[in-house]
């Protein structure tokens, strides 16, 4: 890993992922100064009273002067107007990220933006989130050995991608890169379809039962981690289906084909072949559990 000192690092939305990147860079004595932006001034001054930043900016022109790297972790549906924002206000060599959880939107917005900076641009994705947001959540130990994918445009410097990933290696992640469409329709299958399915089985008890909290009081450890995810927050995920719709509508049509194969075979009785999925199911798991690390 390259050593690298920041005197200023930037944070646009001190949230969970935000607020987590910049505890683990103080940690490793990588960053002097840490300013951060937001939306919520709530939110912000307990980023500030628990030394998650060490200044709340009170304009981007005055948050980007003289900043050396810059994450975006705001809600993606934010994307395109906070880029607009700091266009004006970015020095020739401040190097920007952000971590959203789609890529083709945010590469749409950066070259409709970012002009002339477009080259200290890279596009990156952490794969650490929780179901709790806001600054509350963050922690340095966040990114430990979980995965941050980037995804690079032609556009790109090299010095920036070095610099990107050495930041989020002193984090504890492990960084690898994937082109902008293979990360999106990736992301569809593994994270975007996951919280559809949450929500949607939360709702579906909510709107099929009379008494929905009589249904719950005898939902057990299965359900309860199954639909973990369903705490997520509304805005982001909101944002996140919707930038990631068409991927998204491939992977739920998949999964819809999937459950129509389980019924047929309920409704043939037919208790081998229903054995049989739920064994390659279980296989393909337990495989991917020997080999996550």
């Amino acid at each position: 890993m390259a050593h690298i000192t920041l005197n200023k690092l930037v944070i646009v939305g001190v949230g969970l992922i935000g607020g987590s990147f910049a505890l683990a860079l103080r940690k490793a004595g990588i960053a002097n100064n840490i300013v951060g932006i937001g939306r919520g001034q709530k939110n912000m001054q307990r980023a500030l009273n628990l030394g998650v930043i060490d200044e709340i900016a009170k304009d981007m022109a005055s948050a980007l002067q003289d900043a050396d790297f810059v994450l975006l972790a705001m809600p993606v549906g934010q994307t395109k107007n906070i880029m607009a924002q700091i266009a004006p206000h970015l020095r020739t060599g401040t190097v920007v990220s952000d971590a959203g959880s789609t890529k083709q939107d945010v590469v749409t917005a950066a070259r409709n933006h970012l002009d002339n900076n477009l080259k200290n641009f890279v596009p990156g994705h952490p794969i650490a989130g929780a179901e709790y947001s806001g600054v509350l959540a963050a922690q340095d130990s966040l990114y430990i050995d979980k995965h941050v994918i980037l995804t690079p445009i032609k556009e790109t410097h090299i010095t920036a991608i070095e610099i990107t990933t050495a930041l989020w290696q002193a984090c504890g992640a492990k960084v690898s890169q994937m082109q902008v469409a293979e990360h999106d329709e990736t992301l569809a299958a593994t994270s975007h379809l996951p919280h559809i399915l949450a929500f949607t089985l939360m709702n579906y008890l909510r709107n099929n039962s009379n008494h929905p909290r009589s249904l719950l009081h005898f939902a057990g450890s299965g359900f309860r981690d199954f639909t973990r995810i369903a705490s997520s927050s509304p805005e982001m995920w909101r944002d996140i289906c919707l930038a990631n719709r068409e991927a998204l509508l491939k992977q739920i049509a998949a999964y819809q084909n999937e459950l129509n194969t389980i019924q047929a075979v309920l409704t043939n009785v037919d208790g081998e072949a229903l054995e049989k999925a739920f064994s390659q199911a279980r296989e393909m798991r337990e495989d991917w559990l020997s080999r996550k690390n």
